[in-house]
């Protein structure tokens, strides 16, 4: 180890925060995420009732549970990032998480299309400040080769929230109302973001970064930044193709089991659930676990990995929609679902490690403007599209919904492009960002 990494992996004794007090918020900023990815996926495990109830199409449903959220989500993201950069991010934290489980229950109260619209629209506000500001306050609490491994446990959080998302919500709603979902969610979600303001410390800025800078750059100098990193340029890319192939498929997948084979949606989510729980969080252990070791501290490497996985999964997740046998799609569907989250940590601690400290909100939420554009905005409104589109008389059924996913399915090998192009100059732009190769 050259004396440039000793002195970044010694810094922060020197900088005041215990390994106790790293881990313990490395820990809280999970569960903030994992309340997030709950939040946000849980209409999807009650789509069809909720289209039922509502008398929808397949494109109104689409446009009224992901389109509404994800436009104010995106369209917040890039604002409360830059006040992330610039003030207490822990307090940003601990508002947006208030905000969002609030309008969570308000989507719980709801009986018309407009106070449904309104509050998810709300969530999508609140969601917009927090995964930005949690990432930044982690690179602030873990030196640079350890980011991509504390930004993997981070990122913990999604396959924790999409089984809570997935079974547990599946089991409420059929037991008690797609409605009592939300109120269970949302509720204990407030109470949390008090307890973040309460318990977590704000640490400074650039504290373990070899190049800090006090500087607080605008909007239009990180976009002139990044887009000379080129390597981060197809890291996002390639992230928000993920997202666009990966969440897309995974909005739509309860409601094409329930079509396909008959079952409910809490059987449904019964069904995939446990694939998140398990297989996900399994993958993302595994790859906190392997970029933790020395032969991992390559970004390129990295780069070969996400790339390589991605696209051997893109294959998986063809079949799983292709085929008519409920047990196929099932194995598919184990070999399909771990791969969306494996490269959520790699992306955010590899994009870390790419900008410049006052720059690290900002280059997240464009990251998360762009692949929130793609799975949350473009994949569920093109697949409901498709799927009017593809059925007899423009009436969604389960021959028009297999249609629509299997033209979605093989932008996996999109994503794979990206990652591996970014390879090619990743080592000298995190050199450029950060001061280490």
């Amino acid at each position: 180890m050259n004396t440039e990494v000793a002195a970044i992996e010694s810094t922060p004794a020197q900088a005041g925060a215990s390994i106790v007090m790293r881990w313990y918020v490395l820990i809280v900023m999970c569960l903030v995420y994992t309340v997030s990815i709950a939040d946000r996926y849980v209409i999807s495990t009650v789509l069809e009732p909720i289209r039922l109830e509502l008398r929808l199409t397949d494109s109104g449903i689409a446009f009224l549970t992901g389109v509404s959220l994800s436009l104010f989500y995106v369209s917040f993201g890039i604002p409360l990032s830059l006040l992330a950069d610039r003030v207490n991010r822990r307090n940003i934290i601990a508002v947006s998480l208030i905000v969002w489980s609030a309008m969570t229950v308000l989507c719980g109260r709801a009986a018309t299309y407009w106070q449904l619209l309104l509050p998810r629209i709300g969530v999508g506000i609140g969601e917009a400040g927090g995964t930005p500001a949690a990432t930044s306050i982690l690179a602030d609490y873990f030196p640079p080769l350890r980011r991509p491994m504390a930004l993997t446990i981070f990122s913990l959080g999604a396959p924790i929230g999409a089984w809570v998302g997935a079974d547990l919500a599946g089991r409420i709603a059929d037991a008690y109302g797609w409605r009592t979902v939300f109120l269970t969610l949302g509720i204990p979600g407030v109470v949390f973001g008090a307890f973040v303001f309460l318990t977590i410390r704000e640490p400074r800025r650039g504290q373990l970064d070899e190049c800090a800078s006090k500087e607080k750059p605008a909007l239009m100098e990180t976009l002139e930044y990044l887009w000379r990193q080129r390597s981060a340029v197809h890291l996002m890319l390639g992230s928000a193709v993920t997202a666009l192939w990966g969440w897309g498929l995974v909005w739509w997948i309860t409601t094409f089991l329930v079509r396909n084979y008959g079952i409910t949606a809490g059987e449904a989510g019964h069904i995939t659930g446990p694939i998140h729980l398990v297989a996900g969080i399994g993958a993302t252990i595994f790859t906190g676990w392997l970029l933790g070791l020395p032969s991992m501290h390559s970004p390129r490497r990295i780069m070969y990995l996400m790339g390589g996985i991605i696209g051997l999964a893109t294959v998986p997740s063809i079949i799983m929609i292709y085929t008519h046998s409920l047990p196929l799609a099932q194995v598919m569907l184990w070999i399909f679902i771990p791969a969306i989250y494996f490269y959520i940590g790699p992306c955010f601690g590899v994009l870390n490690n790419l900008a410049p400290c006052r720059m690290r909100a900002q280059y997240c939420a464009v990251t998360l403007l762009v692949a929130n554009v793609g799975n949350l905005i473009i994949a569920p409104q093109a697949v409901g599209f498709l799927s009017d589109l593809f059925a007899p008389d423009h009436v969604a059924n389960a021959d028009s919904l297999r249609m629509a996913l299997l033209c979605l399915a093989p932008t996996g090998f999109w994503s794979a492009f990206h990652y591996f192009w970014a390879s090619r100059t990743i080592i000298q732009d995190q050199a450029r960002a950060v001061g280490v190769a």
